[in-house]
């Protein structure tokens, strides 16, 4: 038996989101009105690309969705961009934010983000990959992720070194054959199984050297006879 077909079998491919999203905090805040005390919810989110772009916000509304919402447009506004360098950021660092108070410092490969809490989330959407850290006073999420963000802004380039955004850049950048890969990154077997006129189009074109103009005769000298006395 056939089994019977529904209306709208395809679902809708959602599009990638440019800046995920992570959910720090979420309190019931009262407000003392006239009329009485208005139950309100307040969020505070991180967003980031994982490319070296993070940012926060806080939205209040008087339904959590609605608060949510208005965290990450807020959030879009504050985005700063973060150097690193092979996964991690380019010195030691510590900030203090009220009685919250972040120590960072970088880590070599492998090492992972050795931190918790708002600090982790907001490294994680930042690109960091490898990191300690170190969080010192109050445990307040919000101070402590202000911390974070203060500390993140702070940090300086390296003269001289480039950045992993911009070795991610330079790469997207490449020139490519029509399948996509890079002509440089082209391993053997796929340079051998590339048919001749697909070798020819990427092989530049060399110009083909300017004819020799001949050289100009020059005229031949007249001989001179002694005329017989």
């Amino acid at each position: 038996m056939a089994k019977p077909q529904r209306k709208n079998q395809r679902r809708r491919r959602r599009e990638p989101k440019e800046f995920e999203e992570e959910v720090i905090q979420v309190d019931r805040v009262t407000r003392v009105t006239k009329g009485g005390r208005q139950l309100r919810f307040r969020a505070t989110v991180v967003i980031g690309d994982k490319k070296g772009r993070v940012g926060y916000g806080i939205g209040k509304s008087s339904e959590v969705q609605g608060a949510i919402q208005k965290a990450v447009s807020k959030a879009k506004k504050s985005l700063i961009n973060v150097p690193i360098y092979s996964g991690t950021i380019p010195h030691t660092i510590q900030v203090k934010f009220k009685a919250a108070k972040v120590f960072l410092k970088p880590a070599g490969e492998g090492t992972g983000v050795i931190a918790g809490g708002a600090v982790r989330k907001m490294l994680d959407l930042a690109g960091v990959k490898n990191v300690l850290s170190k969080s010192l006073g109050s445990n307040n999420r919000l101070n402590t992720t202000k911390a974070a963000y203060k500390a993140l802004s702070e940090l300086r380039e390296r003269p001289g070194l480039e950045t992993d955004q911009s070795k991610s850049k330079k790469a997207a950048s490449a020139p490519t054959s029509k399948g996509g890969a890079s002509v440089k990154t082209m391993s053997k077997k796929e340079a051998k199984e590339m048919s001749t006129a697909d070798k020819r189009k990427m092989t530049p074109k060399k110009k083909a050297p300017a004819a020799k103009k001949p050289a100009a005769k020059k005229p031949a000298a007249k001989k001179t006879t002694k005329k017989s006395e």
